[in-house]
């Protein structure tokens, strides 16, 4: 930034439209990783607070079992407490830590086959309780430290996604797209869920790209292809990379393409689902919409792969 002879800051120049363009391509493949990167973490986060709320679950039953063991434990305590076994029932009874009350009964000079029983029981749910707090805990504190994650990858996404948004504004190529869009009829020569997956894709032809979104009124490319095979009947991961490793043993070569095949891009920033005849159909980027484009003139040269679902 330069100073005037008065001091003032001189305005930058306003970028021509090949440096808009240029910049444009530098941040789709930027906010391409991104948005893939986010959805990775964002997708840990969600396993992790899956695992701590079945673990809080096993927890509040776990809770609730000592508590009703308890009840047995301190009617045991007052029958060896009434016949002379104790001496010090009232403070014994009221101890918060099960650990205490167990410790306490143990001092008793005689219990009985069915006494001891009620005692292990108790003993036993008590480290189960513990055990259980212990997990819960680390689940809790795991989950927080990826929502942070979580939240530092959406700010720099969002910070990406609005560059491109003003840039395509400029260049008046700024697509919002129609999130009620009943798209266009697959007559391709695809069968089976592969038929079934792109003839769902084709029906989201025209609906917007938004970063983030599995539908169903807007997609992000990895979203998009979850949704049109999992409308077939198969269950892929969230993201590009974890599709990419799901299909491990289902790669195919780009010579050897089906319909239904999943395409993706060098990085694996980015994915399509091939519709036969050269043709690909996949939510592209900020801006645009959902559509069919020519594989060889959009991806020429920058295919990673492909996977068979």
């Amino acid at each position: 930034m330069f100073l005037t002879a008065q001091g003032s800051a001189a305005a930058e120049p306003r970028p021509t439209v090949a440096q808009a363009k240029a910049r444009l391509e530098k941040l789709q493949d930027q906010a391409d990783k991104m948005v893939e990167r986010y959805n990775t973490v964002a997708e840990r986060y969600k396993t992790a607070k899956k695992k701590y709320g079945l673990l809080d679950q096993e927890l509040d039953r776990e809770r609730s079992k000592v508590d009703s063991l308890r009840e047995n434990v301190v009617s045991t305590a007052s029958n060896m407490y009434q016949y002379g076994g104790m001496m010090s029932l009232p403070g014994l009874i009221s101890q918060d830590d099960p650990a205490g009350l167990l410790s306490g009964l143990a001092v008793a000079d005689q219990v009985s086959a069915g006494q001891a029983r009620t005692l292990e029981a108790f003993d036993a749910a008590t480290r189960g309780l513990r055990t259980r707090r212990a997990k819960a805990k680390t689940a809790y504190d795991d989950m927080s430290k990826i929502l942070v994650d979580v939240g530092k990858e959406k700010k720099q996404v969002e910070k990406l996604v609005g560059e491109q948004e003003r840039l395509l504004r400029r260049l008046n190529q700024f697509n919002a797209g129609d999130p009620n869009s009943r798209g266009i009829k697959y007559d391709g020569a695809a069968s089976g869920n592969a038929k079934v997956a792109l003839q769902f894709a084709y029906a989201q032809v025209g609906k917007p790209y938004r970063w983030g979104a599995t539908g169903p009124s807007s997609y992000d490319c990895s979203g998009f292809a979850q949704a049109a095979w999992a409308k077939a009947g198969v269950k892929l991961p969230r993201t590009t990379y974890q599709q990419w490793a799901w299909g491990a043993s289902r790669r195919v070569s780009l010579n050897a393409l089906r319909p239904g095949d999943l395409l993706f891009s060098n990085g694996l920033g980015h994915m399509g689902i091939y519709a036969g005849d050269g043709k690909m159909v996949h939510a592209p980027r900020t801006g645009d919409v959902v559509k069919v484009v020519a594989l060889d003139s959009y991806w020429r040269g920058r295919l990673a792969g492909a996977v068979r679902p």
